[in-house]
């Protein structure tokens, strides 16, 4: 099963979901597509749409992916990462009206460069980028969060 999470953003992410659809159609992709499309309005009879899934459900489904294709919001970029999933994160663009700046440009690049993620950008072939991840091996996820509170303990330490 492939996941396709496109979060809680209230500005929709349509093109991500006319990729996976256009190849789901033309019998490029076997996978059951399941997608937690948010406040995105889409129609599909190869994919199935959920608008909002619980946290605990959302897991499970997260659990049963071979593949996650997510946009760049970091809670669910991070989730696959945490889960040891193949990821391909596509940032949501501010000229499309996918969101209100092009902070998810940033977002996928850290990720790309430290291992974790294959991204999906505006002009690549979505096939391409769902054949690149399928031998793609990701990082194992190493948190920064010890490394963080160290430096905030030793600042109020000094203080």
């Amino acid at each position: 099963m492939i996941l396709v999470v496109l979060g809680t953003h209230e500005l929709p992410f349509t093109r991500l979901l006319e990729a996976v659809d256009s190849l789901k159609t033309a019998g490029k992709l076997d996978d059951e597509i399941v997608v937690q499309s948010g406040h995105t309005k889409f129609t599909s009879s190869h994919m199935k749409l959920i608008p909002f899934i619980s946290y605990e459900e959302l897991g499970a489904l997260y659990d049963e992916a071979r593949l996650i294709i997510t946009h760049a919001g970091t809670g669910s970029v991070i989730t696959g990462i945490k889960k040891g999933k193949k990821v391909i994160a596509a940032p949501r663009l501010e000229k499309y009206g996918e969101h209100n700046d092009d902070h998810q440009l940033q977002l996928v690049d850290e990720f790309v460069q430290a291992g974790y993620i294959v991204a999906w950008h505006d002009g690549d072939s979505l096939e391409d980028i769902i054949q690149q991840a399928t031998t793609f091996e990701p990082k194992p996820f190493k948190s920064g969060r010890d490394q963080m509170l160290s430096i905030i303990e030793d600042f109020i330490n000094n203080i």
